[in-house]
């Protein structure tokens, strides 16, 4: 740990989503973990108690809201409550992983979009301030009229894949979406990037890959920012070993992998796959291709500037 934090106004609290992260964002702050219990009621209920006091400080609540997501977005909406009430001076939230995030606009007539029903939410409950990590969609800053503070993690996957030294790197986007993102690692390794542009002649019937870019011979870096059933990821990589790639790494800052995700990676043309601690992977998720990374250092730093009012746009550099 490191030496302890000067400013004891500054309190970290964690909910039941990602403790392990919330630790470590409170070690590399130099701070311990604020003192709460989240109970349930035996109708499924949840309760939640703090149990020390918090009046006049500036209060961070780490709280990704990955599966299960609605328990998660409860837990959260009743911390910032009990916070509200116990005279908290400022109510942070600290959400590496933005739940419904990908219901971010109206695809088809009569569609939610869930991604600003959740902003509203936690913004009436009574948050001052969200810090998140690779939204899905960038302009679902919009939805809030609070501050919020979007930290970035493809400088952590760059920097892992510069220490490795691969050689012919093309950085490439699975899909037209993601082509900032792959612009942004490809400008850091000083690779050129690829796109795989697929369609659906129609519904259930395999997706037709073109591949932009020249990627004979080279190793290519799939990058995206989350990889769920990783269908697209895996499908991704095997057309780009079929037309000539040496080898394929995958990367992304949130590993939701659910359903078949991790069989399909196993058994896909993917020799590693890079990702973050956004959301914790539980035991039998576990893979011999997976290297995941720590945000804590990022959302720490991130936290500590927020708190003595300096600029958080360094951190993107």
């Amino acid at each position: 740990m490191t030496s302890s934090y000067k400013d004891s106004s500054l309190k970290v609290f964690s909910l039941n989503s990602n403790p392990k992260l919330a630790e470590e964002i409170a070690d590399h702050i130099g701070t311990t973990l604020g003192k709460c219990t989240v109970s349930r009621f035996s109708d499924g209920e949840i309760q939640i108690n703090i149990e020390e006091s918090i009046r006049g400080s500036e209060v961070y609540v780490v709280q990704s809201t990955s599966a299960p997501v609605n328990q998660h977005i409860m837990e959260l909406l009743i911390m910032i409550d009990a916070l509200k009430r116990a005279s908290a001076k400022s109510i942070n939230i600290v959400m590496p992983y933005y739940g419904y995030a990908r219901q971010d606009r109206k695809a088809r007539s009569r569609e939610p979009i869930a991604a600003k029903l959740v902003a509203d939410l936690i913004e009436t409950a009574g948050a001052n301030r969200v810090i998140t990590l690779d939204l899905h969609a960038p302009q679902i800053q919009g939805f809030f009229n609070i501050p919020i503070d979007h930290l970035q993690g493809v400088p952590i996957l760059s920097s892992y894949f510069e220490a490795k030294n691969l050689e012919d790197l093309i950085v490439v986007s699975p899909d037209h979406g993601g082509v900032t993102r792959a612009r942004k690692m490809a400008d850091r390794l000083k690779s050129p990037i690829g796109i795989i542009d697929k369609r659906r002649p129609r519904p259930n019937v395999a997706e037709i890959m073109n591949i932009i870019g020249n990627i004979e011979g080279k190793t290519a870096i799939l990058i995206d920012d989350i990889i769920d059933t990783a269908g697209t990821i895996t499908l991704a990589a095997n057309a780009l070993i079929e037309n000539g790639a040496k080898e394929v790494y995958a990367c992304c800052t949130h590993p939701v992998l659910s359903g078949p995700a991790i069989e399909r990676i196993n058994n896909s043309q993917i020799k590693e796959l890079v990702i973050s601690n956004s959301i914790p992977l539980p035991e039998e998720k576990y893979s011999g291709k997976i290297t995941a990374l720590s945000v804590a250092p990022l959302i720490g730093e991130a936290i500590v500037r927020v708190h003595e009012m300096q600029s958080v746009s360094v951190l993107f550099d």
